[in-house]
């Protein structure tokens, strides 16, 4: 399935310990057969990129159960924007960006920076 070409309805992922957790139908969903990907920040927004290719580089998107869910380690993503990685654990809405061309994690960054007080 081409996820560019169908509409989605939003999803939702769990945040916890600097780990992004998404569940086997958000992948199968957005990101079917990706094995890589790259964090971006836009307009305060995290973006999950799909990666093509074996050699793409980027962050692994590990299976972490028989089920299928995966997991993102994006500890690294939250030191280098001076965010504490072990902030309490939360479920935060995804949506598939067109334009962007990734799963857009909407508020993470802003709700994190409100509750720790973070600049």
């Amino acid at each position: 399935m081409n996820t560019a070409d169908a509409p989605h309805p939003p999803g939702e992922v769990s945040v916890a310990r600097g780990n992004f957790y998404l569940s086997r139908e958000i992948c199968e969903t957005y990101l079917p057969g990706v094995l890589s990907v790259a964090l971006m920040v836009r307009d305060e927004e995290v973006m999950i990129v799909p990666l093509i290719g074996q050699s793409a580089g980027g962050l692994l998107l590990k299976q972490r159960n028989a089920r299928g869910d995966r997991v993102i380690h994006a500890q690294e993503f939250f030191r280098s924007r001076n965010l504490p990685e072990e902030f309490e654990a939360r479920t935060v809405p995804v949506r598939w960006s067109r334009e962007a061309a990734a799963l857009v994690v909407g508020g993470l960054l802003v709700d994190v920076r409100v509750r720790m007080g973070v600049p």
